[in-house]
């Protein structure tokens, strides 16, 4: 994975240049041939703290807590900003840098299958913002939804809609430095093919997935995991996953062992979501990811 923006939009020329290449329809091209796996955590897993209207944690609280755990980066989910002014985005790229913590990511909610044109055009121009707003953030990777299919619309429509959205947001990200992670995240996405039939039609390197690993609802989602990591450009780990639809505690040891055998390159954010308090939870689960990642 490109280091700089700078490294991400020579990439960028690189492929568009040699002839043939389609860089969103092949898996992604690793620059190693070991996996380079980094570590950060998801301001989601303090979700009920975290509320901007009220809550008792603010983004910059949460970069502090993980400035004391053993983490490589944070990654700043988009519902939690109080505001998205130049000067408060500033404020929050330059407390984490200070912290040692740079924003790995910045995930938004996206619903690209919309029929209606109005609204689709809203979600395409959400994304095309907060993409603007990651660049200046410093954040790798936007992390976007395709969205759900809507009661009556046939399968193949839905997805030639979420296709063409993703092709109008590519370019900003293109020239941004920018990659968008379409995550598994149920509805149009529910398996890795569902998921893969989006992103190898769009002919862009702005364009990936974020492995969501405890999204899939099948009956082995492990192996779904693997089959989405070869385009995977972040991961978000949960500490619980759902085989057939049944909870169950993940093997994190055998996630992270899927993500090297794949030679992932990215931060692997844990998203904590299960029942525990997360300030009790989250150290323990973010020193075995520690260990498990090296």
């Amino acid at each position: 994975m490109p280091r700089t923006r700078r490294d991400f939009l020579r990439a960028a020329a690189a492929l568009a240049a040699s002839p043939g290449v389609a860089a969103a329809i092949d898996p992604i091209r690793r620059p190693g041939p070991t996996a380079d796996l980094k570590l950060s955590l998801a301001a989601y897993s303090f979700r009920q703290f975290l509320d901007p209207k009220g809550g008792s944690m603010t983004l910059f609280d949460f970069i502090d807590l993980a400035a004391d755990l053993p983490l490589d980066g944070v990654e700043l989910t988009s519902y939690y900003f109080a505001e998205t002014s130049d000067a408060y985005l500033d404020k929050l790229r330059d407390h984490a840098t200070r912290k040692r913590r740079p924003i790995s990511g910045v995930p938004v909610r996206s619903e690209f299958t919309l029929r209606d044109d109005a609204r689709r055009a809203r979600e395409v121009q959400h994304v095309k913002d907060w993409t603007a707003r990651a660049a200046r953030l410093g954040a790798r990777t936007v992390r976007i939804f395709a969205g759900n299919v809507e009661k009556g619309e046939a399968f193949a429509d839905a997805q030639r809609r979420v296709v063409a959205c993703l092709n109008e947001c590519c370019p900003v990200a293109e020239r941004l430095g920018v990659q968008l992670a379409l995550e598994n995240h149920g509805g149009i996405t529910d398996t890795a093919e569902h998921l893969l039939e989006l992103v190898r039609p769009v002919r862009s390197p702005a364009l990936g997935v974020n492995i969501d690993t405890g999204n899939f609802r099948t009956a082995d989602p492990y192996r779904e995991i693997a089959a989405i990591v070869p385009y995977g450009v972040v991961a978000q780990v949960k500490t619980e996953m759902f085989p057939g639809g049944k909870r169950e505690e993940a093997d994190l040891a055998r996630v992270v062992r899927i993500l090297k055998d794949g030679n992932f390159h990215g931060y692997v954010a844990l998203e904590y979501e299960a029942a525990e308090d997360p300030k009790v939870a989250v150290p323990r689960h973010v020193r075995e990811l520690r260990r498990l990642i090296g």
